[in-house]
């Protein structure tokens, strides 16, 4: 086990020191493009004035003979963009499959000082981020980067459900983890074929009584979630609702990006550009919950005792809540000024 007071070291001689605490960005949706394709590549500095986070996805989607291009479109989409406060992230490929090994070495050589997070598909256990953790570290080194580059993992096996404390806790590297419903549905052997979101079987019945039984579907999602919830608030890192995959439903798809919402998500995948609006709306504070936010902030400047608003009862903990929703709300506005409005900072 690594001693504490080694755990925020560098892990080579030369690398950047890692962050104690996470940069503090607004990352309501991580907007997915397919780098392989150019007439979508040509589409990205438009997309960036819109998404908090652009992430060149080179794993699932991509086929086989497509992989090499589609590394070679992210370099290039990187070196020729301004990405500005918009985050710019990649997901690699499985740490099994046979291009990861490349897909970090050329991206790190070639536009390292650009990226801020990789993302790893199917992380199993802790020794998939030390791996990689190690990896980097030899790579900032290498090329003399400024800044650490954090790993965020996809949460798509059973094992890597089972494991989520200690993937959570593994490397002051991590960023945070994501939902990965359809490979972790096929891990689990659920018997759905849909990406994300519910089911009409997977439900509960009104008890028996006179004329038809009101039925209510449930979510497939919520103890994973919560899980990986828990795992992230305890070591500091962000939670996310992985893809929605039936873009011609939007209400389903702001139902479930909501309902991560208020479990502790602070963001979601968008796989098409609908999408975007959909988490925008959603993981950006409501106005009147931010009004009544700031109420509460005021009547208990110093987060102390306790106070009596609206006939509700105020006291440290919603003082904390309140600060939660204010916070977000303040970064929400610095990046969308149509919002700031509405909060009327």
């Amino acid at each position: 086990m690594k001693l504490p007071r080694n755990f925020y070291k560098p892990l080579a001689i030369g690398a950047p020191e890692p962050f104690r605490e996470l940069p503090v960005r607004l990352e309501r949706m991580i907007h997915f493009v397919p780098p392989q394709m150019e007439k979508i590549r040509a589409k990205v500095p438009d997309l960036v004035r819109e998404v908090d986070v652009l992430l060149g996805n080179l794993e699932d989607g991509v086929p086989a003979d497509a992989k090499v291009t589609a590394r070679q479109g992210f370099i290039e989409m990187a070196r020729s963009v301004e990405f500005g406060a918009t985050g710019l992230w990649v997901r690699i490929n499985s740490l099994s499959s046979p291009w990861a090994l490349d897909d970090v070495t050329e991206i790190m050589g070639a536009v390292g000082g650009e990226l801020d997070v990789i993302m790893l598909p199917k992380v199993e256990g802790p020794w998939d981020i030390h791996y990689l953790d190690q990896l980097l570290a030899q790579l900032e080194a290498k090329y003399a980067l400024t800044h650490p580059i954090l790993i965020h993992a996809i949460l798509e096996t059973a094992e890597g459900v089972m494991n989520v404390e200690v993937i959570a806790s593994a490397s002051p590297r991590l960023h945070g983890l994501s939902l990965g419903p359809a490979d972790l549905a096929a891990s689990r052997a659920m018997k759905t074929t849909r990406v994300g979101g519910g089911h009409p079987d997977y439900k509960v019945l009104a008890d028996p009584g006179a004329g038809t039984r009101a039925a209510y579907q449930q979510d497939l999602w919520h103890y994973t979630i919560g899980r990986m919830v828990d795992a992230c608030a305890a070591n500091g890192l962000k939670p996310f609702y992985g893809p929605f995959g039936d873009f011609s439903d939007p209400e389903g798809c702001e139902a479930q990006f909501r309902n991560a919402f208020l479990q502790g998500c602070v963001g979601a995948w968008s796989l098409h550009p609908s999408q975007i609006e959909i988490a925008k709306r959603v993981f950006s504070p409501d106005p009147k919950e931010v009004a009544f936010a700031q109420r509460i902030l005021q009547a208990m400047p110093d987060g102390t005792g306790a106070a009596l608003i609206d006939g509700k009862m105020q006291d440290d903990a919603t003082w904390r809540q309140a600060k939660v929703i204010v916070d977000l709300a303040r970064r929400v506005a610095a990046k969308d000024p149509a919002r700031a409005g509405l909060y009327q900072f």
